[in-house]
């Protein structure tokens, strides 16, 4: 599970938005000291109909490009790091042509997007960044030319349908203002419901950060994220209904199930895994509360047993209301049940009486 949530965020995301149009790398390394730029793209294709949809995201990636997004606003420090990488990535581009006996020109170079959510007046004099409002939106400030460098201050961007992709980058008002823009597109979109998928993914793993001190941002991040989970399980409600089957209802409800699961604790013991299908097959209703509840469950060396316990608690708090000491008793009976049998008698619940259970499972008296 990564540390640095937002960070992984960004890269899936400009992976998932750049790769229809040509090869990406994320944390690509580069000669000399073991470094990484976070986004390598190199575009295969002319631009076309998918580029111009992704607005001023896809101008960036006309030509080959490094991207390096910041969480918070960069400092001077990550920017002369960053121009460090660039110019080792350009020496390793230019050995490899001379070993291949071919010639580079500057323009095939990649230029170096850096984006950033906001940049202070000094920082972009300190290295002679200009806007050029002119041929570009407001916001983007370019180094001389033989740097092939501009920082993208995301705030700045106008709020526009051409700079959602980037401001979906920003953070804090800027980045809930997006996405809100993203739940608002059209429900049959492809990539609103990748970018959807990505948010849970962050969502998820900023509640298995909390350990970690969040600050005020990142817990509203957090709670403008919660209703996301609404939001998949209607889609897998959605593409089982147009399937005609329930089965597709049901594996839609799955793969949530599976990625909140790893994203959450990391691993899947043979035991969660089996309980990933009786839980899967609960009505979205019914689902929702259950994966908030247990979205927020504390990450500890003991996360997968507490995760086990809690599932089959609810699950038998569903069935049969609120649990008393008997019912509670037995919820450790049914996790010593080898995995097939737990899920198959899970899945059957709903046809088990109180005393059915009590009497499969007896408690030894003291």
């Amino acid at each position: 599970m990564t540390r640095f949530p937002h960070d992984q965020f960004a890269k899936e995301y400009l992976d998932q938005l750049l790769s229809p149009m040509g090869t990406v790398e994320t944390s690509r390394d580069i000669a000399g000291e073991v470094r990484q730029v976070d986004v390598y793209f190199t575009p295969t294709s002319t631009p076309n109909d998918y580029q111009t949809t992704l607005g001023l995201l896809g101008r960036l990636a006309t030509n080959p490009a490094v991207f390096e997004p910041f969480r918070n606003a960069v400092t001077p420090s990550q920017i002369r790091s960053c121009l460090s990488k660039l110019f080792d990535l350009y020496a390793e581009l230019e050995r490899r042509a001379r070993r291949e006996n071919t010639s580079i020109n500057d323009s095939e170079l990649p230029r170096l997007w850096i984006l950033t959510p906001t940049a202070s007046t000094p920082l972009l004099d300190t290295f002679g960044a200009l806007g050029d409002e002119k041929n570009w939106l407001n916001g983007l400030y370019f180094l001389h030319e033989a740097f092939r460098t501009a920082i993208v201050v995301i705030h700045q961007l106008p709020r526009t349908p051409d700079t959602l992709w980037l401001r979906l980058l920003g953070k804090g008002r800027v980045q809930q203002q997006a996405i809100e823009e993203i739940t608002a597109l059209p429900e049959d979109s492809q990539r609103r419901q990748s970018t959807l998928e990505l948010l849970y993914n962050l969502q998820a793993n900023l509640q298995a950060n909390q350990d970690q001190k969040l600050d005020t941002e990142e817990r509203e991040l957090i709670m403008a994220l919660a209703p996301l989970y609404r939001q998949q399980l209607d889609a897998a409600l959605q593409r089982g209904m147009e399937q005609g089957l329930q089965q597709g209802i049901q594996q839609g409800q799955r793969l949530i199930i599976e990625n909140l699961l790893q994203t959450r604790l990391g691993q899947l013991t043979p035991t969660l895994t089996a309980l990933i299908t009786p839980l899967s097959a609960l009505p979205p209703q019914q689902l929702t509360p259950f994966l908030l509840q247990l979205s927020q469950l504390e990450n500890s060396e003991s996360a997968i047993q507490q995760a086990q316990y809690f599932i089959v608690e609810n699950l038998l708090k569903i069935r049969f209301g609120e649990l008393d000491e008997q019912l509670t008793a037995r919820v450790t009976s049914l996790l010593a049940l080898p995995p097939q049998q737990l899920s198959q008698y899970l899945l059957q619940l709903s046809q088990v009486s109180r005393e059915q259970l009590l009497a499969r499972f007896p408690i030894a008296s003291p």
